[in-house]
């Protein structure tokens, strides 16, 4: 990666101008119309990874196919939940709350169990932030996420220093509908997204971007066995997110749009600045640079750049600016339109 310059002031009024420049462009308000939160961009294919990407841990491993279930088969839905790279760390990210989610499925008709589990291919830092190479104009992102289906469930795992436990019973015929559509949703929806962001910590505050991650595949995946019949336990359940406070986003532009031959130069270094100093460091005292570069531009100056949908969003950042929270999300009631066959 390109090292980013210090956060300083020489570059900041032609930005606030551009800036400007932009909402007197688009109108009053920069966004006027815009749905909030922004839809998340779906896809008709996955597109095959760049070589340059690659992942310290591989993706999915011991994968499998999903298997078709017996229509009469009735299958228990655990939720699972343990801390983030627990395998490493241990139980250590488990009192900051950092949680990884996922589904089990256990067949009453053949005794298997199998895990459903959606994560990043390239590891969390580089779906966050992108890479500045010298022989690319505009920041290299290496992201997507995606579905992993396998058989067997590590109980240990999960139930040492988290959560298995029972959500739903349903059959075979419902579990066979759900993989259909997990193969769908793993298709179409192919990045990652860490952030959620909002206008403010309170619970009626405007969401301006949803997160898309383990915790938002589990979520839908409850939301589609919903759709389908299923009737879920009444138990509290709690997710990990992590989130970015600001004022209403104002949009940008794209890759071509911003970095492009005839795109605007000030923004595309300002963009490049802002993500230089969150790439890896090699030493402590390499890290404490950068942490108070970032520092300097998202808690004194208030700014942040956000890549969503393939385009890119400033945020006029505001307290608390960034707050990892664990909250309960209940789990769905059950579509009376449909009937669990």
């Amino acid at each position: 990666m390109l090292r980013g310059g210090p956060c300083g002031a020489h570059w900041r009024p032609a930005l606030a101008l551009a800036l400007l420049g932009l909402a007197t462009t688009l109108g009053a308000s920069p966004t006027s119309g815009q749905r909030w939160p922004v839809p998340y961009k779906r896809f008709s294919f996955r597109p095959k990874t760049d070589p340059y990407c690659q992942a310290k841990y591989i993706f999915c491993p011991t994968g499998s196919p999903i298997p078709v279930m017996k229509d009469n088969d009735v299958i228990e839905v655990l939720r699972l939940q343990a801390p983030i790279w627990e395998f490493k760390y241990g139980d250590l990210l488990g009192h900051f709350k950092l949680m990884h989610d996922a589904v089990g499925f256990r067949s009453t008709l053949t005794g298997k169990n199998y895990t459903i589990e959606w994560y990043e291919l390239f590891q969390l830092g580089n779906c966050t932030f992108p890479h500045l190479r010298p022989d690319k104009s505009a920041p290299f992102w290496c992201n997507q996420g995606a579905a992993c289906f396998f058989e067997g469930i590590d109980d240990k795992h999960w139930k040492e220093n988290g959560t298995l436990s029972l959500v739903a019973t349903i059959s075979g015929n419902t579990f066979n509908k759900v993989a259909e559509w997990v193969k769908q949703d793993n298709e179409t929806g192919i990045y990652y997204e860490t952030w959620t962001v909002r206008a403010g910590p309170g619970q009626g505050a405007q969401t301006w971007f949803e997160s898309y991650d383990c915790s938002n595949f589990v979520l839908r995946t409850y939301k589609k066995l919903a759709e389908f019949g299923t009737e879920f336990k009444k138990i509290e359940t709690n997710y990990t997110k992590i989130f970015l406070y600001s004022g209403e986003p104002i949009y940008l532009g794209n890759e071509t749009s911003i970095f492009g031959p005839k795109g605007n130069k000030t923004l595309a270094l300002a963009i490049k600045k802002f993500y230089g100093p969150f790439k890896p460091y090699l030493s402590t005292k390499d890290f404490l640079l950068n942490f108070l570069k970032i520092f300097d531009t998202v808690i004194i100056h208030r700014e942040f750049y956000l890549f969503y949908n393939f385009e890119y969003w400033f945020l006029p950042m505001k307290p608390p600016f960034v707050k990892i929270t664990y909250e309960e999300t209940p789990l769905p009631t059950r579509h009376t339109t449909f009937t669990d066959l």
